[in-house]
């Protein structure tokens, strides 16, 4: 069996195994990180990319609420590239308590988040299609982040300097040397391949997988399974972010990503033996509709893209309590101190907007265990892509026979990193896909510098199949270039093609009614046509539509 020497084996690819891998990688402590999936294919991309300022927090998890402030403006910086600014609105609406504004204002001051009234007015110029009816209305500091986008440049900065990330391997089991863990052992789920990692220290960033991480060693972690449900409509409908100012409840938030805006969020409690199989429900999306029509009048009107739930990786801190009940804080378990087995930590709670702040705390940790006294560096040192600000406009000019708006998409998913992406050949500037505006320097660059595997990796690095026709227009594009880049073969193109029309299918099925339904009935007589890939091989599964009053 091969094995890997390393000093520190991460277990979970989501953002926060990704920002430690980094911290590790700077501070010159060697590390291997593996994923049984992709990267960010767990909770870490299952969210509605809010940057949040920690106001949602502010009343009732002031602890979370400052972390969230503090890390918000760090990102910002660090992370600029994959980060909007755009501000954010609290909103008053007629039968919601008037008081709350004034708790929310209160506990702003005292977690020092910049939170201050507007006039109803104000708002309704800053957001013209907000509910005329809004009795109050505050500003927060809250934004946007592409958690795709972020969880990559992270596992590339960490690459850069000498680190290791192995997706789709999962670890099996782990290496214990008596009251020690030693490393793990691993299966390359692509390949079948068996490998060994030995090393000094393993980290437990699995997030919600954790606790199946510590059953590995015999070890349990309580944790408190959460579903959030959301929603993604065709259209950018909202500039800032919108939220309820109420206490946290389901949809009470509208945010607006790319060229889409999600409507957010459920909480709904599973069994832990479901976190594998989430599925949104039609009460959910019900429920998301209604109340987004509150906020922003005829929403529902417009047409529905996709659904797609995550589940929160909380700590079952007491019985029967809420999802939204439980703190967003974070928590370091060192299991020599809690259960007498060295080698071994987890991280568990937290947010997206925390994830630095975690792996800092997690990579101290580590480094104290080895012995290597140096400080982190991850608050100053930007990610790949945000080195600098450069105005697209700048950075358009240096190309020649592309569009600017191709340039502009490429460099807002890529930052400064743009260079690389269509530098060299004009047969980089191909579009794969319009409706992202993704080419084919983006789709060679994803493939050789960013390891995407197979095309729903792809998707998670350039947004490839993310927009109205859900991939139907694309995915084949995708497919070919990818066999003609010599990423796969013919056989493995075709099955991966299929499989990524599974993936899309699934989100998309929720919500099939209307021109989603009609959109969908041509692209599956399009792929049965053109390649076969019809209800024999499995890409095609029971199609008939939820019953909606919304045309």
């Amino acid at each position: 069996m091969k094995t890997i020497e390393t000093q520190v084996a991460i277990i979970g690819g989501g953002v926060t195994g990704a920002g430690t891998l980094r911290d590790l990688a700077l501070r010159g402590i060697p590390a291997v990180l593996v994923e049984k999936g992709d990267l960010a294919s767990g909770t870490s991309g299952r969210n509605h990319g809010l940057l949040h300022s920690g106001s949602r927090y502010a009343v009732g998890d002031p602890e979370s609420a400052r972390e969230c402030i503090a890390e918000s403006r760090v990102l910002k910086v660090i992370a600029r590239h994959t980060v909007e600014d755009t501000g954010g609105l609290f909103v008053t609406l007629p039968g919601d308590d008037p008081g709350y504004a004034d708790r929310l204002i209160r506990a702003g001051r005292d977690t020092g988040i910049e939170i201050e009234e507007i006039p109803v007015s104000k708002a309704l110029r800053m957001e013209p299609h907000l509910n005329p009816a809004i009795t109050r209305a505050l500003l927060a500091p809250d934004a946007t982040i592409d958690p795709f986008r972020l969880t990559m440049a992270n596992v590339l900065s960490a690459v850069e300097h000498g680190q290791q990330a192995l997706t789709h391997v999962e670890a099996t089991s782990l290496i214990r040397e008596g009251d020690r863990v030693a490393g793990i052992l691993c299966r390359d789920r692509k390949t079948g391949e068996r490998f060994a990692i030995r090393s000094r220290m393993v980290v437990n960033a699995a997030g919600i997988w954790g606790r199946r991480v510590c059953q590995m060693a015999n070890l349990d972690l309580a944790m408190h399974p959460s579903k959030g449900s959301m929603l993604i409509i065709d259209y950018r409908v909202n500039r800032v972010v919108i939220n309820r100012s109420r206490p946290a409840s389901d949809g009470d938030i509208i945010v607006p990503g790319d060229t889409v805006s999600l409507l957010g969020t459920t909480s709904r409690t599973v069994d832990y033996d479901a976190i594998d199989d989430l599925r949104v429900d039609d009460d959910e999306i019900d429920v998301l509709l209604k109340d987004a029509e509150n906020l922003i009048p005829r929403i529902s009107r417009t047409r529905a893209l996709r659904a797609y739930a995550g589940v929160r990786p909380l700590l079952a801190a007491s019985e029967g309590k809420d999802g939204r009940e439980i703190s967003r804080g974070l928590v370091l378990i060192d299991h020599e101190t809690r259960d007498g087995l060295a080698g071994l930590v987890t991280m568990a709670g937290g947010k997206l907007t925390t994830y630095r702040l975690m792996a800092e705390k997690l990579a101290d940790y580590v480094a104290e265990r080895l012995g290597v006294n140096r400080p982190c560096e991850t608050r100053q040192a930007p990610l790949p892509g945000s080195e600098k600000p450069v105005p697209i406009r700048r950075t358009s000019k240096k190309f020649t026979g592309v569009s600017e708006s191709v340039v502009g998409s490429t460099h807002y998913r890529h930052g400064e990193r743009v260079h690389q992406v269509l530098g060299g050949e004009k047969a980089n500037f191909a579009l794969v896909c319009e409706c992202e505006m993704v080419t084919a320097g983006e789709v060679r660059y994803a493939i050789k510098t960013l390891g995407a595997r197979d095309l729903i990796d792809l998707r998670r690095r350039t947004r490839l199949g993310m927009g109205p026709c859900q991939g139907g227009l694309c995915a084949y594009r995708a497919a070919g270039l990818m066999e003609e880049l010599g990423a796969v073969d013919a056989d493995t193109a075709l099955t991966m093609l299929a499989e990524f029309l599974e993936e899309r299918y699934k989100g998309v099925r929720p919500v099939l009614w209307g021109d989603g339904m009609r959109e969908m009935e041509f692209i599956y007589w399009l792929y049965e046509g053109l390649f076969g890939l019809g209800a024999g091989d499995g890409s095609q599964t029971e199609t008939q539509a939820p019953e909606r009053d919304v045309p």
